[in-house]
């Protein structure tokens, strides 16, 4: 029997056609509802970048004599016509990704637009608004951080003196403040940014201009529209430029980074904000009521700071697995377009929904001081005074001290009622003789004395804390002006491009 042709799978139809046929007919109906849809739902964020780019690169052509000026700037003006977002501008997976939907658009209505694709490749364009999105985005982020970071400080400094046990495995360790405990999460931070600032200079380039990655015989203008666009350079590689992936990992680094520093903080949070504990309640805007428990507000938004950085992590393990192929395929490029955008995006509502948290969260200073005093938090100082007072070698303090905790829970007393008599006996315990004076004991057990004897950089003393605030005030100062110069840079990039395309298009 003879061999039968295939058949289509483009509309359903049954008919008989020969090979080259088939390989010409339109998409099936289910490549275009599930790999179409989706790259195209994956591209949505870079819309009003692409228009950026098609706009650069439009005039750029016309400068460089490409395109004749008369029908580049009725390009313009059709370009500028869809910038601004009409109506009829209804993106379809059937037509293709985001740049063919554009282009249809556009022939649709201005025969010039067939000028647009001169000299590059859909991925060119694609990767340059990525860039431009990217650029936006970690600058957005880095202001959310800010605000976070400066949310953090102000409420340690309103709970320096608010005293509280410190835990190390959720045990209580030493007396500390709430103030310090929160300052404890200003640090990340700074370095947050430092990192979102130096992902920012490499994303920060420009891949226009580089034709399908190793070129274009078409004339091309590369620093010219890096400049049209407000980067500070260009990509210097073509192949590079348009397919990279470092760059893609690099930002979900930052972006997992950022929110593991926010989780870290609403997870000690949601501990604090137990009945056990009862330090810490949510301001009843950022909770939820159960709908069955009445008795019950649950701290939703904690919860929800949680969640993000859960997803950021498994964001960032897919991003680096689409990179692991060989280079030049668009698994690289797909997965990132849709999740480095969405990464940036979630992780800057997750801090500002921090910076609300910690703005507005009660804080019960009786809990916080109760948990301290019903503690064995003084151990270590009372370990301390006998190094420091009388000479004692540590390891024998250490054990004198744990020793006296010890008698004093088999008789059902805390640490804070030990006397001189008490210490005494744990010594004598262990063979050792101490002789300690009243204000050496009330030293140790007092917390707030022993909090105000912390006076070396980083301790939890009123000196230290001001150094401390001062300083990492001073580091979000900085950082926040840096955002303010960088997006100042970019936004009046983008009012002189969108200004000199209107120029020429009236020309037209």
């Amino acid at each position: 029997m003879a061999d039968r042709p295939p058949a289509s799978v483009g509309s359903g139809r049954a008919t008989a056609l020969g090979l080259n046929d088939a390989l010409r007919l339109e998409p099936a109906d289910i490549l275009i509802r599930t790999a179409f849809a989706d790259e195209l739902d994956a591209q949505r964020a870079l819309t009003d970048a692409m228009s950026l780019v098609d706009l650069a690169h439009t005039i750029m052509l016309i400068e460089c004599g490409v395109v004749p000026a008369t029908e580049g700037a009725r390009l313009l003006d059709a370009l500028t016509s869809l910038q601004a977002g009409p109506e009829d501008f209804v993106v379809d997976p059937a037509v293709g990704d985001l740049y063919t939907n554009r282009e249809r658009w556009l022939l649709e209505r201005e025969s010039a637009a067939r000028w647009l694709g001169a000299g590059r490749a859909r991925r060119e364009a694609t990767t340059t608004a990525y860039h431009l999105v990217i650029r936006r985005r970690a600058l957005e982020l880095a202001a959310a951080l800010g605000r976070a970071g400066t949310a953090l400080i102000d409420r340690a400094e309103v709970e320096r003196d608010t005293l509280m046990p410190d835990y190390t495995y959720l045990q209580v360790a030493q007396p500390t403040t709430f103030g310090h405990y929160l300052l404890g999460f200003v640090g990340p931070i700074v370095r947050d940014l430092e990192r979102i600032e130096a992902l920012f200079v490499r994303i920060d380039h420009s891949p226009a201009g580089i034709g399908s990655g190793n070129g274009s015989l078409i004339a091309q203008d590369r620093e010219g529209l890096a400049r049209l666009l407000g980067f500070d350079g260009i990509v210097a590689h073509g192949r590079d430029a348009v397919w990279q992936a470092d760059l893609s990992i690099e930002a979900m680094g930052v972006v997992v980074a950022a929110t593991l520093t926010l989780d870290r903080l609403a997870e000690d949070l949601l501990v604090f904000a137990t009945e056990a504990f009862g330090f810490v309640q949510l301001s009843e805007a950022l909770s939820r009521g159960s709908r069955v428990l009445p008795q019950k507000r649950n701290p939703f938004a904690l919860s929800h700071i949680r969640a993000v950085a859960n997803r950021m992590i498994g964001m960032q393990a897919g991003v680096a697995a689409a990179a692991r192929m060989p280079t030049g395929q668009p698994d690289t490029r797909a997965a990132a377009t849709a999740e480095v955008p969405a990464a940036l995006a979630a992780a800057t509502g997750a801090a500002d929904l921090a910076a609300a948290v910690v703005a507005s969260m009660h804080i019960d200073a009786l809990r916080c001081r109760a948990a301290l005093d019903e503690s064995a938090a003084a151990a270590t100082d009372v370990a301390s005074i006998l190094v420091r007072d009388h000479g004692i070698d540590f390891g024998t303090a250490h054990a004198i001290a744990a020793r006296l905790v010890s008698d004093l829970r088999a008789d059902g007393r805390p640490l804070a009622d030990a006397t001189a008599r008490d210490i005494d006996a744990a010594a004598a315990a262990l063979g050792a003789r101490v002789d300690l004076s009243p204000a050496s004991i009330s030293d140790a057990l007092d917390p707030r004395r022993a909090v105000a004897g912390r006076v070396g950089p980083g301790g939890a003393a009123p000196g230290a804390m001001d150094a401390m605030i001062a300083g990492t005030r001073a580091a979000l100062d900085q950082a926040d002006a840096w955002v303010a110069r960088t997006l100042v840079r970019i936004v009046d990039a983008e009012r002189a491009l969108a200004e000199r395309a209107a120029s020429i298009a009236e020309s037209a």
